[in-house]
């Protein structure tokens, strides 16, 4: 048996259908406006725990992507009840993210796009709301705070130039976005060129040879220079982290969106041609790309594809016609197998949008302990909707 069944043989995999999309995203705002009289202003945890997401405070790193799933369904929601339902809502979480600012709750890291960008920057793009404005605006402040310049990159974790914590990590090119916007907003170039030097730096570093990606980058602490990659998500560090690797399309996407820099677009297409080569069957990536068909005993990561998803959606908008439409076209066959395979359709069964995510799964060559193994992830949940809405609504403004 073949572990992956190659680039060549996608090409002639079925699209899902407009009605397909359609439908889904119908199912998609549906749960989310049931989740939302459920959960009763509280916040779903990362993952779920056997098909339910737990709920608490606004305090982890993936809060943000809860309320993002709100304002695309706003945003793509018709009957005007529903609307003003979700708008109401809507506006109570702004109010929730601007107290965690305000009070610097859990905000010491470099997630503060996947918390700001999805909630208030989205806010103020689609009702205006200064609060969700300002708000975004303290969010940048505080990620900028992050750069270290010694090694021109954005500290991940932990207490500034704290021992152990010289690194980032591939996740972060998805944060920078929050940079891009607010130096247009505000007009101060400082938050672009930051953004443009975490990126040009993970760049030089983050791939291997065969378009593989490490999932964090070390450094000296004192002079800034390189050290080496390691993968501490994935499987072990000769090892490619699916979801990793997703980060880095969308990563590479965004980068050229906002630079237009040539290399930028050479490494999406090695990053995406490495995913792309590493599929199973039906599309859907084990949470390590080391693992395909024939191990089944390994979990999936379906969250991995509704990123890839969005990062090809994004950059077709750049590419040559022939080029674009390829990309465009993948793009909705890697829906159809989420559609027909991991899309939550009946309440009973979870409360998710997308079933078999992986958060983090213990091997022994890594530093993880098992978290949202075969789980609901609320990450996946919410790219799985922008690339529904990114189609389907394509003058939408919800998106990284």
């Amino acid at each position: 048996m073949e572990k992956w069944i190659g680039e060549a043989a996608l090409r002639e995999r079925e699209e899902a259908s407009f009605e397909e999309l359609e439908g889904a995203m119908d199912r998609a705002v549906k749960q989310t406006e049931d989740n939302l009289r459920l959960y009763q202003g509280a916040f779903p945890e990362a993952n779920s725990v056997g098909g339910f997401y737990p709920t608490g405070k606004n305090t982890d790193w993936t809060s943000g992507f809860w309320t993002g799933e709100l304002w695309i369904s706003y945003d793509y929601e018709k009957d005007p009840e529903k609307k003003n339902f979700l708008l109401s809502e809507g506006e109570k979480a702004v109010l929730s993210f601007s107290r965690r600012m305000e009070e610097r709750h859990y905000i010491d890291h470099h997630d503060m796009g996947f918390l700001f960008l999805p909630s208030c920057v989205y806010a103020w793009r689609l009702t205006g709301n200064r609060t969700a404005r300002e708000t975004a605006l303290l969010a940048a402040e505080q990620l900028k705070s992050r750069y270290r310049a010694e090694g021109r990159y954005i500290q991940a974790w932990g207490e500034m130039r704290s021992e152990g914590n010289a690194r980032l990590i591939i996740d972060c090119l998805l944060n920078l976005p929050l940079l891009y916007w607010a130096s247009e907003e505000s007009g101060r170039a400082e938050y672009r060129e930051i953004a443009e030097m975490h990126t040009e730096t993970t760049m030089r570093h983050i791939l291997r040879e065969d378009g593989s990606s490490w999932h964090t980058l070390f450094f000296d602490p004192k002079s800034g220079e390189f050290s080496h990659g390691a993968t501490c998500q994935g499987y072990q560090d000769g090892s490619a982290w699916a979801r990793g690797q997703s980060w880095g399309i969308y990563g590479t996407a965004i980068a050229y969106r906002n630079t237009k820099n040539a290399d930028y677009l050479r490494d999406f297409r090695r990053i995406s041609a490495y995913f792309l080569s590493h599929l199973p069957e039906d599309l859907c990536p084990y949470w390590d790309l080391f693992f395909g068909d024939g191990d089944q005993e390994e979990p999936r990561d379906s969250s991995s594809l509704a990123i890839a998803a969005c990062g090809f959606l994004e950059m077709s908008k750049y590419l040559p016609r022939e080029e674009a439409e390829y990309y465009s076209s993948l793009s909705k066959k890697l829906l159809k197998s989420l559609i027909d395979h991991y899309q939550v359709k009946d309440r009973r069964q979870s409360d998710g949008q997308l079933l078999h995510g992986t958060y983090a799964k213990k091997t022994p060559f890594n530093t993880c302990k098992n978290s949202g193994v075969d789980e609901c992830v609320i990450w996946g949940d919410y790219f799985f909707m922008e690339a529904l809405n990114r189609i389907l609504r394509p003058e939408s403004m919800s998106y990284f």
